[in-house]
């Protein structure tokens, strides 16, 4: 029994186990940048029970109880930092590229007849700039100093305020880019009908929604282990040791 109750936070629940995020999916309920809402504030805009929301994440966690999700809490925060870049900075890194690759060639052979593909191609290339520059400053500013954070921590040693002052400062600023790259995934999703191919879809068509749906998974996966444990665990050590 996980003992959930509708105040518990969306976020908070993910991080529990990243499968539960599938729930949220199904039921249109954004896990991520709207991490902080309690359960019962994210059904009140939908119309949903939040009693059914609570009944099917129980189904779920005692039907896959022998196979848990990740426990991301338990996690060191250098080790999370870690597996965030490795995992969804990589990602990114390698799949931009080929998407841009793919949208501007569906746009360019497409676009007359969908023209919802040029306005795709577009928001894309947006998300490719603004997403490249923001995993700059997660790798050159705000992660390092988690790592010193941690290591100081650890070593008993003192810590002094980053020249960013609080490392809520950089934090806010991620939150705010994480959340204008969720809107952005959220025209592209309405504008492809949730990656729904037409008929007349030929292959390279179809291969590029799938590749969009992908990269907007892994971007609610990316912006959940941040917004809902990273940053909150990291605000939480900053406190208890910069005096």
């Amino acid at each position: 029994m996980m003992n959930f109750e509708v105040q518990n936070t969306v976020g908070s629940i993910v991080a529990k186990d990243l499968r539960f995020a599938d729930v949220f999916k199904k039921n249109g309920i954004d896990f991520c940048c709207g991490g902080g809402a309690t359960i019962e504030a994210a059904c009140a805009g939908k119309n949903i029970d939040p009693k059914e929301i609570l009944r099917q994440i129980e189904e779920m966690a005692t039907t896959n109880s022998s196979a848990l999700g990740i426990d991301f809490n338990t996690f060191p925060l250098d080790l999370l930092v870690d597996y965030i870049e490795k995992t969804h900075h990589r990602y990114i890194r390698e799949n931009v590229p080929l998407i841009i690759q793919y949208v501007d060639k569906v746009a360019s052979v497409h676009g007359d007849r969908h023209p919802e593909l040029v306005e795709v191609r577009d928001l894309f290339h947006g998300c490719a700039v603004e997403i490249t520059n923001h995993l700059a400053k997660e790798e050159e500013i705000l992660f390092p100093y988690i790592k010193q954070l941690v290591e100081a921590d650890l070593s008993g040693s003192e810590i002094s305020m980053a020249p960013f002052g609080s490392v809520k400062n950089p934090i806010a600023m991620m939150i705010e880019e994480h959340e204008g790259e969720g809107a952005r995934f959220e025209k592209i999703s309405a504008l492809t009908n949730n990656y729904t191919v037409p008929e007349d879809a030929c292959m390279t068509y179809r291969v590029t929604f799938d590749k969009l749906k992908d990269f907007e998974e892994d971007l609610h996966n990316h912006v959940h282990l941040e917004n809902n444990i990273l940053f909150l665990r990291a605000a939480e050590l900053e406190s208890r040791l910069v005096k």
